[in-house]
């Protein structure tokens, strides 16, 4: 029996959140998994903390909450240790480029095979305002009321240098895009990326900016890293450019998965090992 993929969990985002978009995406990519024969018990969504972790309290699938920024060591665990699992993470831009940023370079070096996707509102929404990362330079938000003082770093850029083997961008209002690139990076074999553009409605609404300035990319070889490293930088996440959506780069690589080579062991061993870890920490 097909489930229904909604919770009646009660929502609280706010009317008019890019979030709503990318809800309905993964619960139309996850139906789409369940009719080509995938459990959807073999899927886990691993959140952090933000307005994008309510996710877990949306979607009729197995979740894990974890703390701000953890996502990924918690997304890598599960992978480790049941390889079987299709194993997603949904975080902030804060959550993602600040508390989590050493873990996001770390999975991306690895090739973890796992897919990232980051709800990028360039705003800390949850606690009403703050900067971050991908804010513009100049951004007047609760704690910097004169206006941030320093650059966005650009992730994309940053996952290319990082080893990333899918790296995509997408618009929460193209949905149909969003949802081929999603359901291309699940499909991945490695660390698959998906910076998600979305407007926070409350504290850093800017539909009419990116209406008038994404375009989707045409003629893009995806396996030429120098070309994706030209079409990243051409917005800065600062200054007013073109926003182009898509693809970047793909490369098939072995997964950490792969490479990570783990004993067999009885479930004797495995006692007899949990015992004496108890014991010598008496």
């Amino acid at each position: 029996m097909t489930r229904n993929l909604i919770t009646p969990a009660q929502n609280t985002w706010c009317p008019g959140c890019g979030n709503f978009s990318i809800q309905h995406t993964l619960k139309d990519i996850l139906a789409g998994m369940e009719k080509e024969g995938t459990t959807l018990d073999d899927v886990v969504l691993v959140t952090g903390i933000g307005c994008h972790a309510k996710m877990a309290d949306y979607l009729n699938i197995s979740s894990v909450y974890t703390l701000h920024g953890r996502t990924i060591p918690v997304a890598t665990g599960l992978k480790l240790a049941n390889p079987r699992l299709k194993v997603i993470c949904c975080a902030g831009d804060g959550d993602a480029y600040a508390e989590g940023l050493d873990h996001l370079i770390f999975a991306a070096k690895r090739n973890i095979d796992i897919t990232m996707i980051v709800h990028n509102n360039r705003v800390y929404g949850l606690t009403t305002g703050q900067y971050t990362p991908t804010s513009p330079l100049g951004f007047k938000g609760k704690s910097t009321p004169a206006g941030t003082a320093e650059y966005p770093f650009n992730p994309l850029e940053l996952m290319l240098a990082s080893g990333a083997t899918y790296i995509a961008r997408g618009y929460a209002k193209k949905m149909p895009q969003l949802a081929q690139l999603i359901h291309q990076g699940i499909a991945h074999n490695g660390f698959a990326f998906i910076d998600v553009i979305q407007i926070c409605a409350s504290f850093f609404n800017m539909t009419e900016y990116y209406q008038s300035r994404v375009y989707d990319l045409a003629g893009h070889d995806t396996g030429d890293f120098e070309m994706a490293c030209a079409k990243a930088r051409e917005w800065d996440y600062s200054r007013d450019a073109p926003i182009s959506l898509g693809v970047f780069y793909e490369k098939s690589l072995p997964t950490f998965n792969e490479r990570y080579v783990v004993r067999a062991i009885t479930p004797e061993e495995r006692s007899h090992s949990i015992r004496d870890l108890f014991e010598a920490a008496k």
